[in-house]
């Protein structure tokens, strides 16, 4: 299944890979920098389970 970001989700600040809200306002902009594609996918992985 392909991770699909959800347009209507819960996320006010556009930071969240998935598009609903996961804390991720909270960091700053170096520590939201930092977030790899290796983070962003490992927010898929853990919602399927």
């Amino acid at each position: 299944m392909a991770n699909l970001r959800n347009e209507n989700g819960t996320c006010g600040c556009g930071r969240s890979p998935t598009g609903d809200c996961i804390g991720w306002h909270m960091l700053t902009d170096e520590e939201y920098a930092s977030k790899t594609e290796a983070d962003k996918e490992a927010v898929f992985e853990q919602g399927e389970s």
